[in-house]
């Protein structure tokens, strides 16, 4: 059973994700916040799954409750998915940067929503949909413009720095692994294996670090 609380300030998306979330016999709503400091109390008391938190809210932000829930060891099984609209683009970037394990656009469909929550709550990232993949592409240049190479990017081999640029694409294990003429077993150890040595919470901020590193597959 995955475990979901919503955290949005609108009572009526908050309705239309109930209704969606209590209509699969694999998941389990534990709860509901209409702003971020609920979110992040609700998240303490519960330790669900899966979060998913809208980004514009009151009292706290949904950023400032990523970051608040990300930072707690206690909370380091808790995936949040940001709930976000092509007008808030912008902040997806450092969704990712502060530990989100993907978005979801609030338009979406009610199976990418479900696929979303079952993705991320078996520990892999909203990073495959071709939409997330054109916002990676938009902040890469950010990242690349201003941010520093990881301190522990010397540890990776040379195999898993050219995985991880793939990984920074967007590209799932079996993409990766066609492109590479590897088995996504192998592409799986490397990507695990950067992951422990660069201490990313999980794919989503390997990408980022990826980016902010400058190992794209443009170099």
């Amino acid at each position: 059973m995955i475990s979901v609380v919503v955290v949005d300030d609108q009572a009526l998306v908050r309705m239309g994700l109930r209704t969606l979330l209590e209509s699969e016999p694999d998941i389990e709503l534990r709860g509901e916040a209409s702003d971020g400091q609920q979110g992040v109390d609700m998240v303490r008391r519960c330790v669900p799954d899966v979060v998913l938190m809208d980004i514009r809210m009151p009292v706290l932000d949904g950023l400032s409750a990523l970051r608040e829930i990300t930072a707690q060891p206690a909370l380091a099984a808790v995936r949040v998915v940001m709930l976000t609209t092509f007008e808030l683009d912008e902040y997806v970037f450092d969704a990712l940067r502060h530990g989100a394990s993907g978005f979801v656009l609030k338009d979406a469909a009610p199976a990418e929503l479900l696929q979303a929550v079952r993705v991320v709550a078996d520990g892999e990232s909203l990073l495959s949909p071709s939409v997330t993949r054109r916002v990676i592409e938009r902040f890469a240049v950010r990242g690349r413009a201003g941010d520093l190479p990881h301190p522990e990017l010397s540890r990776l081999t040379d195999r898993e720095r050219d995985i991880l640029g793939w990984v920074a694409t967007g590209a799932s294990n079996d993409e990766i692994a066609d492109s590479l003429v590897l088995s996504p077993a192998t592409v799986r150890t490397h990507v695990g294996r950067a992951m422990t040595k660069l201490g990313a919470r999980d794919r989503a901020q390997l990408v980022v670090f990826a980016i902010q590193s400058g190992l794209t597959r443009d170099g």
